[in-house]
């Protein structure tokens, strides 16, 4: 690096370097510019005085003004229950049986229950309700407990074949990987597709063995049981998969899906409301 030099046009000093001819002028910032950077740097200080700043093992320094926003929010949540208190009394009170779907206890009962939904059904059934393998469609008329709004009530508030809820759905299919051999298997898996036709061979190998295996809960015509949380086997839909190797897998070692009891975790006006949106995208009874 050379030394610096005064510009001979400008009189400034020069950095003291050269690119290709080109020297780059020590140009001091502008006065305007070199205050409002020191006041940046004072109200910076101030403030991390003032309010909450600096986070320390088990929370933050209070500030000397003390302010905290969660006073605000929780002000903010207190206002808005009182604002729907009328509404939400409304909802625990309803008939869902008979809930009218043009009131504006309906319409506020659907709003609330999206919010709920997203917040806390979305992750397993999908953003838009369409559900994934393994965790079911809310958008179709296949519903394993029922699809009217006190029966998706009923499924929301104590859940499915989990252990926290005396009230919860069970249902158990037997591993039938334990019981038949594998190409007994696999000609059950082979027959169940034909269910959806009302032509099926119901002298084929498989349908013997569905008779023999299945049909004592899925019913002789794979109807289901709704009752015993048996699915409906002829309509095409299926939960894990309606290929060939996931039928098998199915049979072979079961499926035991898990729903927790959001009664347990939601208030029952919110549990009342999400089964009241998802009663209203279209699906159930």
């Amino acid at each position: 690096m050379d030394d610096p030099r005064i510009d001979d046009l400008t009189g400034r000093e020069t950095m003291g370097h050269e690119f290709d001819g080109i020297e780059e002028l020590n140009t001091p910032m502008p006065r305007w510019w070199l205050i409002t950077f020191y006041l940046t740097i004072v109200w910076g200080i101030g403030y991390t005085i003032a309010f909450p700043a600096w986070p320390m093992i088990s929370g933050a320094t209070a500030g000397l003004l003390g302010y905290a926003t969660r006073e605000e929010v929780a002000q903010d949540i207190a206002d808005h229950d009182a604002s729907n208190a009328a509404l939400v009394d409304e909802l625990l009170a309803v008939d869902l049986a008979a809930f009218d779907p043009q009131s504006d206890l309906h319409r506020y009962a659907v709003a609330r229950g999206g919010a709920v939904f997203r917040a806390q059904c979305s992750q397993c059934h999908g953003s838009g309700a369409a559900g994934a393998i393994g965790f079911p469609n809310l958008l179709d008329n296949d519903w394993l407990w029922g699809g009217d709004l006190p029966a998706i009530t009923y499924s929301i508030t104590h859940g499915i074949r989990n252990e926290t809820d005396l009230d919860a759905h069970w249902s158990q299919m037997p591993a039938y990987g334990d019981m038949l051999a594998t190409d007994e298997i696999e000609q059950i898996a082979d027959f169940l597709p034909t269910l959806a036709s009302a032509n099926n061979d119901t002298s084929a190998p498989g349908a013997v063995l569905f008779a023999d295996n299945c049909a004592a809960c899925h019913g002789d015509a794979g109807l289901g049981n709704r009752d015993m949380g048996a699915p409906n086997l002829a309509d095409a839909i299926w939960l894990y998969g309606g290929d060939r190797d996931d039928i098998i897998e199915s049979i072979t070692n079961a499926r035991f899906g898990v729903m927790p009891a959001w009664g347990q975790r939601l208030s029952e006006e919110d549990v009342r409301a999400v089964a009241t949106y998802v009663h209203s995208l279209g699906g159930g009874e």
